[in-house]
């Protein structure tokens, strides 16, 4: 970038304080730097190949990331909330949202990181240890990267090219996220269990527990439903987050 034009930055802070990143990573701080954004950031989205492909949003944060860091590395939390910095800075705070055809104006600056209890994040290491309520296997598992996001994303793809009709969303997710099975770690062991011997109850109660430890934004908003009560749900992110013209 030459150097005699001024382009400001910012500082985002990370839900997880960097504290699940090795120490030689540049994410371990628990910051990094991202500029705002710039008529090149408007034709990433408008890039109709990108759109296509689903990826317009990680180029644009791509673009807009200063800090030299692997971004395969980012925890999907740490993604998200630097997506919300990124339409922040890009287009301010307000946004329109239509839930249940009615019009509720948000200010995105009000969200804040989840709760959550950072003692249970030990030497730097991404994996988690959960015994199983209904069966007692002991499992571990790791908070997902972008990274196994588009493995699952693939994977996902690969099974619906065999056939149209599977969906494999939940358990494509659990086999990505689990490392290991009563000490086995084996790709193939974790797979099986997964498709034949993890009980519903017991995969609901692995997911709960994952979201009660996984630093990221909390995106619950106050409602009105259309009986007329209030109810918090989480923010709907449509076209206009990004395109806010649209």
């Amino acid at each position: 970038m030459d150097s005699k034009f001024n382009l400001p930055t910012e500082t985002i802070e990370l839900p997880s304080r960097g504290l699940l990143y090795s120490e030689d990573s540049p994410l371990a701080n628990g910051t990094l730097e991202m500029k705002y954004m710039t008529a090149k950031e408007e034709d990433i989205l408008s890039n109709p190949n990108y759109i296509r492909q689903g990826t317009v949003i990680d180029k644009l944060l791509q673009s807009l990331i200063v800090s030299k860091i692997d971004y395969n590395e980012l925890l999907v939390g740490d993604k998200n909330a630097i997506m919300l910095a990124a339409r922040i800075l890009a287009y301010g705070k307000d946004y329109q949202i239509t839930y249940e055809g009615s019009t509720v104006d948000v200010d995105l600056t009000q969200f804040v990181n989840k709760d959550i209890d950072y003692s249970k994040f030990k030497e730097r290491r991404n994996e988690f240890e959960f015994k199983l309520p209904n069966t007692d296997n002991v499992i571990t598992f790791k908070l997902l990267t972008h990274r196994d996001e588009q493995t699952i994303e693939k994977e996902i793809a690969g099974r619906k090219k065999i056939d149209k009709n599977l969906s494999t969303n939940v358990s494509s997710r659990l086999k990505q996220m689990i490392t290991s099975v009563n000490g086995l770690t084996e790709r193939k062991d974790i797979h099986e269990f997964v498709d034949n011997y993890l009980l519903a109850k017991d995969a609901r109660a692995l997911r709960e527990y994952y979201s009660s430890i996984s630093p990221d934004v909390d995106l619950t908003i106050s409602v009105i439903n259309a009986e007329g009560v209030e109810e918090d749900v989480d923010m709907p992110i449509g076209v206009n987050f990004f395109w806010p013209d649209a």
